[in-house]
């Protein structure tokens, strides 16, 4: 049976190599983007610690149904490259992370070039940052937030203007609960959101818990509370750190598992971006109204 309107056809590559330096092994991306049409908005998605591009597949294949390009790098801390906590290079990797963003906001007309000839299909005036856990945070620096220090001064600007808006899924809050383990392994985990003028959604769960802040699920919204403006919040009900498993179908570590929950995170993503770029304004206004269903909230300042 021939695929509805309803499902576009959807072109996926991999990998595509992005020039860097000092990087180690070679950062390489994936691209996924409807078969046709043109104009299109750009995803760039940090994914979350332990991952690569080749995960998230419920997410991205909703947002280049929804009309967008979107560009997954494998960062250093995956999986595949085995570095862990006791590795000398893990101290680096956040930093390492924001490097791969921008290394392919520089470089993404070959990036685009090198999938099948995309680069003349792209809107590059509308370009969004994507990160969900680590990622978000990955991507909250793309778009203006800063690490605090252990003296509570923020640190480098990182802040990319090819970067338009964001969605930050499951953010990590402020330094100041981190657990024992976290402050010794993660001192990096201390964003001051001060910074991030940029738009953005926030994405968190109303039972998100982490292991690595004494905190419960409202350090998730801190990268809304502690922003200034234009920021939105989407509450997920019932929603824990995966956020029903948008990192894949059956995922170990996936302890919410609810596929309507992750259709809700990808409609939901891909609604608030289309209606920050003025592409589509109904969208959102059709999402607010519909929070009368109990699966989520809506803030907005």
């Amino acid at each position: 049976m021939p695929p509805s309107q309803l499902e576009p056809q959807l072109i996926a590559i991999k990998p595509i190599a992005v020039p860097t330096t000092g990087r180690g092994p070679e950062l390489r991306v994936k691209v996924t983007a409807p078969a046709g049409g043109g104009q299109l908005p750009v995803i760039v998605f940090s994914h979350g610690n332990g991952w690569s591009m080749d995960g998230y597949e419920p997410l991205v294949d909703r947002w280049a149904a929804a009309g967008f390009a979107v560009v997954q790098p494998t960062h250093l801390d995956s999986r595949r490259n085995g570095i862990g906590f006791d590795d000398p290079r893990f101290g680096t990797i956040w930093r390492s992370r924001i490097a791969d963003l921008h290394a392919i906001l520089d470089n993404l007309d070959p990036i685009l070039a090198g999938a099948g000839g995309l680069d003349a299909r792209p809107d590059r005036d509308r370009v969004a940052v994507v990160g969900h856990s680590w990622g978000a945070q990955t991507a909250g620096a793309v778009l203006g937030a800063r690490v605090l220090d252990a003296d509570g001064i923020p640190g480098e600007d990182f802040t990319h203007p090819a970067a338009k808006a964001g969605v930050l899924l499951a953010a990590a809050g402020t330094g100041d609960t981190l657990t024992a383990f976290a402050a010794e392994h993660l001192p990096f985990m201390r964003p001051d959101y001060a910074t991030m003028r940029a738009p953005a959604l926030i994405v968190a769960g109303d039972r998100d818990r982490s292991a690595l802040s004494t905190r419960g699920p409202d350090w998730f919204t801190d990268a809304y509370h502690l922003s200034p403006a234009p920021k939105r919040l989407l509450t997920v009900v019932d929603g824990e750190h995966t956020l029903g498993g948008i990192a894949g179908e059956s995922v170990a570590e996936t302890t919410d598992e609810d596929p309507a929950r992750v259709a809700l995170v990808a409609v939901a993503t891909a609604t608030y971006l289309r209606d920050v770029f003025a592409i589509d304004r109904g969208g959102w206004t059709n999402l607010r109204h519909g929070v009368g269903d109990g699966s989520y909230r809506i803030d907005a300042k």
